[in-house]
């Protein structure tokens, strides 16, 4: 994993939130939030909050007695999961670094994250903290991105972008956001941090946007992506963005795209 692949700073999460999120990550912020009320959950841990649409997603479905504490690694992300929610005295921000969380043993009854175990750099470490802040028994819920083949705007902004840089291509996209799709892989790693009752669930989502150009937007500088194509040749940001856009448009159409995600939920308990 590169330095930059975990920065979400200046620009990134203004773009990110109003791009992205809807783009790919309410559809998944929905359908977690409900497996997590399932649950009946009073403590809740989040790792990997970003600009905060599962805290919201998750807030809406449980009660007043519950506790939500949101981290994230980056503190501009969590600035701008602030500044969107609204006055929740149950939802605390906090920035915190997942492979060393600033919690109690058996503090929560539940740990949640959204697209973020991928960003890790130490997994087996990620799942040993979230293990180690859960009481007995409780519930640790996150979601992976399939391979980017199985993921139709990435994929295709992946490629679009390569053909800018064909020397040097970035690789961000499929290194850490699709690069940790392995079952096995997980399995293995979760069991070695001493979870049970291991379950998975590939969930297909269906995309959309108003044109080509916003997905385009959103990954070439909503992502740290971004970070890869300004290291290459500030200069190229906009003609990277533009050759993505055209590149969507060939494969999806003019006006308005649609296209299919997929990804993997995992539950496991301590």
């Amino acid at each position: 994993m590169s330095a930059t692949d975990k920065l979400f700073a200046g620009s990134i999460p203004q773009i990110y939130d109003s791009l992205l999120v809807p783009l790919l990550f309410e559809s998944y912020a929905r359908d977690l939030a409900e497996r997590v009320a399932r649950l009946e959950p009073r403590n809740i841990l989040e790792t990997g909050a970003g600009t905060g649409v599962l805290t919201r997603a998750v807030a809406e479905k449980l009660p007043a007695a519950a506790r939500i504490v949101a981290t994230d690694l980056n503190q501009p992300m969590l600035d701008r999961a602030a500044d969107r929610q609204r006055e929740d005295r149950r939802i605390s921000w906090r920035q915190a670094d997942a492979l060393s969380l600033p919690f109690a043993d058996g503090e929560f009854d539940a740990v949640v994250c959204q697209f973020g175990v991928m960003f890790f750099p130490d997994k087996a470490q990620g799942y040993r903290e979230a293990r180690r802040v859960l009481e007995p028994g409780g519930h640790f819920l996150f979601n992976v991105w399939d391979r980017l083949a199985a993921n139709e705007f990435a994929d295709v902004v992946a490629e679009a972008v390569a053909e800018i840089f064909p020397k040097d291509p970035p690789a961000f996209l499929a290194r850490t956001p699709y690069g940790h799709h392995d079952l096995g892989t997980i399995r293995e790693e979760l069991t070695a941090a001493g979870f049970g009752a291991i379950t998975f669930e590939t969930v297909d989502v269906r995309s959309t946007a108003r044109s080509s150009r916003e997905p385009a937007i959103a990954f070439c500088q909503g992502t740290p992506l971004r970070n890869e194509i300004e290291a290459r040749d500030a200069s190229r940001l906009e003609q990277a963005t533009t050759a993505a856009a055209e590149a969507l448009a060939r494969r999806f159409g003019q006006g308005p795209v649609d296209g299919g995600m997929r990804a993997h939920v995992i539950a496991a308990r301590r």
